[in-house]
C-alpha cells in the first residue's frame, strides 16, 4: 500500500475530517477505490485523540503450515479425480491408434487409494481454516492465504486457457471425439469449480 496515501488519510483523521470526505477528495485527485477503501480501514471507526490503527492480519508458523497442507491437499485431490475420470473415459472409449498398455482395475485402485488417504485430511485443515476465520475474519486478510488462493486461481486459469485451447486445436483438426470431449470436460468442472469457489472467497474478503 502506498506509504503516502496512509500518511495523508491519517492526517485528515488527525484533524478531525470525516471518511466520506477524505475518500472524495482522494477520488477527486485520482486514487482508485479499492486502494482508498483499504488504506482506511487501516484506521478504526472510534473517537480518539490520534487516529487508532487496527491490528493486522497475522498468522503464525503453525497457521501457515496447515494453509500450505490444505492447498496441497487440494491439489493432490483435483489431480486425482480428474485422473479417475480420465481411467473411465478411457477405459469405455479406448483410442485404437494408441499401442499402450491400460491397466484399469489397477490405475483405479490406486487413484480410489490416494484419496482415501488425501481427501480427508483436505476436508480436516479446511475445517480447521474456516474456524479460525470464523473466529478471527481479519485472517481473511493474511498474506499467506491470499497468496495460496491467487496461485490457485492462476493455476485454474491456466488449466482452462489450455483445456479450451485443446478443444479448439481438435476441433479445427477434425479430431474431436467424444473421449476428448468428455475428458476436457473433466478438467473444465475441476478447474472452473475450484476458480469460482476462490474467486468469491477472495470478494468476500473484500466486502468484510
Amino acid at each position: 500500500m502506498n506509504a503516502d496515501l496512509k500518511e495523508f488519510i491519517r492526517r485528515a483523521l488527525e484533524k478531525q475530517a470525516k471518511r466520506e470526505e477524505i475518500a472524495q477528495a482522494l477520488r477527486q485527485a485520482g486514487w482508485a477505490e479499492p486502494d482508498i477503501a483499504a488504506a482506511l480501514d487501516i484506521y478504526a471507526e472510534m473517537p480518539f485523540v490520534t487516529p487508532v490503527p487496527k491490528p493486522k492480519p497475522y498468522l503464525s508458523a503453525r497457521e501457515v503450515f496447515v494453509y500450505l497442507v490444505m492447498f496441497t491437499a487440494l491439489y493432490k485431490t483435483v489431480y486425482d479425480v480428474g485422473a479417475l475420470g480420465f481411467n473411465y473415459v478411457t477405459h469405455l472409449f479406448p483410442d485404437p491408434s494408441l499401442d499402450v498398455s491400460f491397466n484399469f482395475s489397477d490405475e483405479i485402485r490406486w487413484r480410489i487409494s490416494s484419496l482415501v488417504v488425501v481427501f480427508p485430511l483436505f476436508l480436516y485443515t479446511f475445517r480447521l481454516i474456516e474456524k479460525a476465520i470464523a473466529a478471527d475474519p481479519a485472517q481473511r486478510e493474511s498474506r499467506p492465504r491470499k497468496w495460496l488462493t491467487y496461485l490457485t486461481l492462476l493455476i485454474a486459469t491456466v488449466t482452462l486457457v489450455c483445456d479450451v485451447s485443446y478443444l479448439v486445436y481438435n476441433a479445427l483438426g477434425g479430431e474431436l471425439s467424444i473421449r476428448i470431449a468428455l475428458k476436457a470436460s473433466i478438467v473444465a468442472i475441476l478447474a472452473g469449480g475450484n476458480f469460482f469457489y476462490f474467486l468469491m472467497q477472495m470478494r468476500q474478503g473484500e466486502r468484510v
